[in-house]
């Protein structure tokens, strides 16, 4: 059955957004050029090896590999097959002294390669794009909310079962992304830090879920290897007495959502620090709850973030988000975009951001222990979890 492609007006909608944004940011402008496939997918609903060229009155989308592929599932007006970058010089002879492109992914081979043929200084747009990417359109915000409702019902319903004697973290974490493949989730999760891995996600049982990854992130994870600090070890088993971080996204025709849940495996009333975990993850949850509620539109991130950890009970605060200067971050095509809950972030919030928030206390000698959902900011009233609940069961007995 053929994928359902992005409907040509939003394509269309999101061109003029591009066009308005940047005469914005200069009025002089007069072409832009973007080469990361995931640009190229938000512009034109197909990822291909190629080329997004748009100016003031035209955009093209010149493909090397596959431009049969890219007619067939992109709704994008323009589509023309591009033996090399020369190409783009036929339908654009007056390339102007500067082009703007995507200067965190444009690298500095492509950018050789283009100046074979197309001789301009780029400019740097960065700025334009995460800001247009930032607020969802009803379209991406109905994308995001069937990725919530297939990640609330995976991981709150089905992954508890998943749990047992022996089972190592890795086939945990592999065990939850199919289940969330087999229903029509995406299978990977993208991100635009470059110490970031597009992963399936993460499983840490106790200890494991303390040790720091290169990725600005309070969840911990030893990983499958050195090479690969994700999913989870295949050697770490669960046994009774473990606390389980599972920090595994989920994905729906491109467009993400966080979830963070943690359980004990075992009575918990047996562990000698059960009341320091049970106090941990209550302040984890009313601190969830308390953000959600501050996540309105015209609100400042940084404001909430100061607000937040004011109400860090001092027994955890060196504990907090296991190091990380964060509370929450945006979310969509890529995992990791902006706002942040972070200090420095003053632009207000508006109606249809989409934002994941995760409070996290490390403990030492017993794991990471926390909660974290997606949240989309509405016109009045508070924001609306996408992903379910943060106070969940908590407790599994081992069968």
């Amino acid at each position: 059955m053929p994928h359902i492609p992005v409907p040509a007006a939003e394509l269309n909608t999101r061109l003029d957004r591009l066009r308005c944004a940047m005469t914005e940011k200069d009025p002089a402008w007069s072409m832009l050029l973007l080469d990361n496939t995931l640009d190229m997918y938000y512009f034109t609903g197909t990822m291909q090896d190629g080329a997004l060229v748009v100016t003031p009155d035209q955009a093209t989308l010149f493909v090397r590999r596959s431009f049969d592929v890219a007619k067939d599932e992109s709704a994008f007006a323009d589509i023309r097959p591009m033996g090399s970058f020369r190409g783009i010089k036929e339908v654009y002879p007056d390339i102007p002294k500067t082009v703007y492109v995507a200067a965190k992914t444009m690298t500095l081979q492509k950018l050789s390669m283009l100046n074979k043929h197309l001789p301009f200084a780029p400019k740097p747009m960065d700025g334009v794009l995460s800001g247009l990417r930032s607020v969802k359109s009803a379209y991406e915000l109905d994308c995001m909310r069937e990725s919530g409702r297939l990640h609330r019902y995976v991981i709150e319903e089905l992954a508890p079962a998943f749990l047992r004697e022996g089972v190592s973290e890795a086939r945990l974490c592999s065990e939850i992304c199919t289940a969330i493949v087999d229903r029509g989730g995406m299978g990977i999760s993208r991100y635009n830090q470059p110490a970031a891995e597009d992963v399936l996600g993460i499983a840490s049982f106790s200890e494991n879920s303390l040790r720091p990854t290169a990725l600005d992130s309070p969840s911990g994870c030893v990983g499958t290897s050195t090479a690969m600090k994700s999913i989870g070890s295949s050697e770490r088993t669960l046994h009774e007495g473990d606390t389980i971080l599972l920090d595994i996204p989920c994905g729906w025709r491109g467009y993400h959502t966080d979830k963070s849940i943690t359980f004990y495996y075992g009575e918990l009333d047996k562990h000698p620090q059960s009341g320091v975990i049970r106090a941990a993850r209550e302040q984890c949850i009313a601190l969830e709850n308390e953000t959600a509620s501050l996540l309105r539109a015209g609100a400042v991130p940084a404001e909430i973030y100061e607000k937040i950890l004011s109400l860090v009970d001092p027994a955890f605060r060196e504990g907090f988000m296991n190091g990380c200067k964060f509370l929450g971050h945006s979310i969509g095509l890529t995992m990791d975009e902006t706002p942040v809950l972070a200090k420095g972030f003053s632009a207000p919030l508006e109606s249809g951001m989409t934002l994941a928030v995760e409070p996290k206390i490390a403990i030492p000698g017993v794991g990471l222990i926390g909660c974290e959902n997606t949240y989309e900011i509405t016109a009045d009233g508070p924001a609306q979890s996408l992903t379910g609940a943060c106070d969940t069961l908590f407790e599994v007995l081992n069968q």
